[in-house]
């Protein structure tokens, strides 16, 4: 018999439950259920008396082991900093954080409350703003953080060059001239951004596109930040006008909205807010690169869209950049 290897896994619901029982202090046994299977896995918990968590497993990725450690001390740093935000809930032996173990091999995990609250619009300004607000709360209290043992950072080597690596390796883009296309934009876009002078560094939440958050008393209150770490600033805003521009959309109103809010609390320095435009190109490589990197995963048919893409990031750069002084 010819055994294979499993490239991943999904634990039954019943071994979640009991690691859960085991591992942490609530009351009586658990019920579970699976929310979302994907770049994480995602369950709802509920104890004996109806308290409600979440509960993360996360998936193997590319970019590297998940950086749960940092992760989970910063959630801290910004619940101290009264910053809304997910909650780590601790172990019976005060960790954060632990590995569970599964045929193809460690997996972190992480016990959140669940937040309160509903999800955000895409078209409500005020949602937009709350967004804009809470990141602005979160820099401000990054400035007092100490990141220094971070495994990611958001710099161009992980955010542009290595996805850019995984899109031409994954084999998912035949097109020769379409692999070309991409590979001058991203060191067009590269060389562009490091002639950007002055750029703020800080922990960025690195996935703020408007929808890891729930609204709630109006506050947008964060989370999945699994996709955080040192980096610029002008990437952690780019993401929600990215969010509003991709695949189509048109809801450039939304990213004034979240401006005005993030404005509101904490400056942004012309510098910033320029690359910020350049960053829109950036974070369309990452998430590239993420889809290309588990193609033997998902398929290369649920990654084939990857090879339409240098249109999009063509059109935004002539929309943005040309005949301009950047």
């Amino acid at each position: 018999m010819l055994d294979f290897d499993p490239l991943y896994s999904t634990p039954r619901i019943e071994a979640v439950g009991r690691f859960i029982d085991q591992h942490y202090a609530l009351a009586g046994s658990v019920r579970c259920r699976m929310l979302h299977r994907g770049l994480n896995d995602l369950y709802l918990v509920i104890d004996s008396t109806g308290e409600r968590y979440v509960f993360r497993l996360s998936h193997h990725r590319s970019r590297g082991q998940p950086d749960v450690k940092t992760e989970t001390a910063f959630l801290t740093h910004l619940q101290r900093a009264g910053v809304p935000a997910a909650v780590p809930i601790a172990t019976r032996d005060g960790a954060l954080f632990l590995r569970g173990y599964t045929p193809e091999g460690a997996r972190e995990a992480v016990l959140f409350r669940e937040i309160s609250g509903r999800e955000p619009s895409a078209t409500d300004a005020g949602d937009a703003r709350a967004n804009g607000k809470t990141l602005a709360l979160l820099h401000n209290a990054a400035q007092t953080f100490s990141s220094g043992g971070a495994m990611y950072r958001l710099d161009l080597e992980h955010l542009l060059h290595r996805p850019y690596a995984r899109i031409r390796d994954s084999g998912v883009v035949e097109d020769a001239d379409i692999l070309r296309d991409l590979e001058t934009i991203a060191t067009r876009t590269a060389k562009a951004i490091e002639r950007c002078e002055n750029l703020t560094w800080i922990y960025c939440h690195g996935d703020c596109h408007g929808f890891n958050a729930r609204i709630d008393a109006g506050d947008a209150v964060f989370f999945d930040f699994d996709d955080g770490g040192p980096g610029y600033l002008a990437y952690d805003l780019s993401v929600f006008l990215w969010a509003k521009v991709s695949f189509g959309r048109t809801l450039t109103p939304m990213w004034t909205a979240f401006i005005d809010g993030y404005r509101a609390i904490r400056p942004i320095t012309p510098h910033d807010f320029e690359a910020a435009l350049r960053f829109v190109i950036v974070r369309h490589f990452w998430l590239m690169g993420e889809y290309a990197s588990r193609t033997n995963e998902w398929g290369s048919d649920a990654v084939n869209w990857i090879g339409r893409q240098a249109a999009f990031l063509n059109n935004w750069e002539a929309d943005r950049f040309v005949d301009r002084l950047f």
